[in-house]
């Protein structure tokens, strides 16, 4: 139980980190730097584009490295420190570069996290396990949200990067205290769970069933696999078209209720974070209850679904409290997408030992959707006024569902089909997946 409970505690602590200071950027760059709409969209944007090239890289290191701790623990501290930077320097590029590189760090984090939880669960207990590092995630974005929100009214919007630091600190031991000898390397990477013996790339073969051209048994696949993987094209598109529409929005309302007045800005802004993360835990855990009885695809679309909906909301009404109000939904389906998205990758690559590097290869695909954004968002609220900006994402958001519905297939036949060979031809080792999911209850 003791790595499973530094892997919630780590999704908790790490829920503020990994992502920098998120939405209070676009809040302090207003009120406290008086910068404008466009500019602050524009920055954003130049900074995600350098998590962007980091993405796939930093999947391949994940997978290629035995030192995944000492990894997270070095890409902490490197956003912090980029983050601590902001008080002291307010020019464009100054700023755009501290928070590149807080962005080149963060893309450790997702795969890591994944390939981390893999490694100690295995394949079978990979689906209930995300669904509470996601539920973790989501209650420590909530307790940090909530207390940004409370401090801000009292100190204004910079003591976000005092809490920063502290959650840095609290993830940085949580990584620790998961002992290494509790990852199975090979499986984190996405290889079968089966004995030592064949998990390391030895070529001993107990049947003849391939895995996206990989025998069961064997060493990773090729890299060619990601670009003739159909399903695995199309979920990154969707990608895409999801971040594209979800990105900005919260940002733009953290600039409406911050033109009101910045304090009060700041902490209805957390009071719209705090909203959606409480929704987004039984999300969370609803997919790693039900992904796998259920199918991943009519839960992944029904999150889909809430993006369209929530930005017409959005324009309804100016006042405040329906502003977080209708931050509920957000909750519905980041919460939906955040627990589905390594459990469809993990499907798609079983077998290849490149779990990590595909899950790099979409996250750079979504944030490409995001840097679009945050720049495109900025780009129309500048010209037509906040409601144009929300309709235009809604209608992103709702050809990416379309796209979903029609083109991508049900994956969770896959992992079975996977997980029913391996048992019965290459001798998986059951003993450590049967005890996973009783650890987990």
């Amino acid at each position: 139980m003791r790595p499973l409970l530094a892997l919630n505690a780590l999704n908790f602590f790490m829920a503020d980190v990994r992502d920098g200071l998120g939405p209070y950027l676009a809040i302090y760059l207003l009120t406290v730097q008086k910068w404008d709409e466009a500019s602050i969209g524009i920055v954003m944007s130049i900074a995600a584009v350098a998590g962007i090239v980091a993405q796939t890289p930093a999947g391949a290191v994940v997978d290629a490295t035995r030192a995944k701790r000492a990894l997270m623990v070095t890409t902490a501290l490197a956003i912090t420190i980029a983050s601590l930077m902001l008080p002291w320097v307010s020019g464009f590029w100054a700023v755009a570069i501290s928070q590149g590189v807080a962005h080149l760090a963060g893309a450790i984090f997702a795969p890591a996290i994944a390939a981390v939880t893999l490694g100690i669960v295995g394949h079978r207990a990979f689906s209930r396990q995300i669904g509470r590092n996601e539920s973790f995630n989501h209650m420590g974005n909530a307790f940090a949200a909530a207390v940004a929100g409370f401090a801000a009214y009292a100190w204004g919007p910079a003591v976000v990067f005092f809490l920063l630091s502290v959650m840095a600190i609290a993830s940085i031991v949580s990584v620790l205290a998961i002992p290494a000898n509790t990852i199975d390397h090979d499986v984190a990477r996405g290889l079968h769970d089966c004995p030592p013996a064949q998990s390391h790339g030895t070529k001993e073969s107990h049947g003849t069933k391939e895995s996206h051209g990989t025998k069961e048994g064997e060493g990773p696949s090729g890299l060619q696999v990601l670009l003739t993987c159909r399903p695995l094209l199309i979920f990154a598109v969707c990608a895409v078209l999801f971040h594209l529409a979800n990105a900005a929005m919260l940002p733009l309302v953290g600039q409406k209720l911050a033109l009101q007045d910045k304090n009060i800005g700041t902490s209805l802004m957390s009071a719209c974070i705090v909203a959606a993360q409480v929704v987004m835990v039984p999300m969370a855990l609803l997919v790693g209850a039900k992904a796998d009885s259920w199918g991943r695809k009519p839960l992944f679309l029904a999150g889909f679904l809430v993006l369209p909906i929530r930005g017409v909301l959005y324009t309804i009404s100016d006042n405040p409290f329906w502003l977080v109000g209708v931050q509920l939904p957000d909750g519905v389906g980041a919460g939906i997408y955040g627990a589905n998205f390594p459990i469809i990758i993990a499907d798609l690559m079983r077998g290849t030992g490149l779990f990590n590097v595909a899950h790099g290869a979409v996250i750079t695909a979504q944030s490409i959707g995001a840097a679009l954004s945050t720049t495109v968002a900025g780009l129309v609220t500048a010209h037509a006024g906040y409601s144009a900006g929300f309709l235009t994402l809604a209608g992103c958001a709702a050809v990416g569902a379309a796209l979903f519905l029609v083109a991508m297939p049900e994956t969770a036949a896959l992992g079975e089909s996977e997980s029913a060979s391996t048992d019965e031809s290459s001798g998986m080792n059951t003993t450590r997946l049967s005890l996973a999911p009783h650890g987990l209850d």
